[in-house]
């Protein structure tokens, strides 16, 4: 179970990440309707952080809110590379780069048998939801390239 509880504490970390990179690359978007799309994905992404930081407190832990040192160096070196090329073309690339990472994350994690049944409800709930981001922003992707 304690393993349960600290890889369900790292996936939350990784939609953290993922729901702040949502949200800085919507600040980094001209296009209104890609700007739109960017921050209805931060929304969603925020309600499946509210997810999983609801089964870590019922596990006994305590809700993560920062993300991972990684996701935050990640987010600094994106800022930086952002200074050069389209702002929608970077912002469809950056988050569908990190769409790509998270989605793996939860798949691998879903592969092991590290969660109780009620656990791995609420994770596989959270890796639907990836999913359908992750094909969404594979289509940004190529709309803005």
């Amino acid at each position: 179970m304690a393993d349960g509880l600290s890889l369900l504490e790292t996936l939350t970390d990784t939609a953290i990440d993922s729901a702040l990179g949502y949200e800085k690359a919507a600040e980094k978007a001209t296009n209104a309707g890609l700007k739109g799309t960017l921050t209805s994905q931060a929304s969603k992404r925020r309600n499946t952080v509210e997810a999983l930081n609801a089964e870590i407190r019922r596990l006994g832990g305590e809700a993560r809110t920062n993300g991972s040192t990684a996701g935050a160096a990640h987010r600094a070196f994106t800022t930086l590379a952002d200074a050069f090329g389209d702002s929608n073309e970077r912002a469809a690339e950056r988050v569908e780069e990190g769409e790509d990472y998270i989605e793996k994350k939860f798949r691998e994690a879903l592969d092991k048998d590290d969660f109780t049944p009620e656990t791995r409800a609420v994770v596989q709930n959270a890796h639907r939801e990836i999913s359908e981001g992750e094909k969404l922003t594979d289509r940004l992707e190529e709309q803005f390239d």
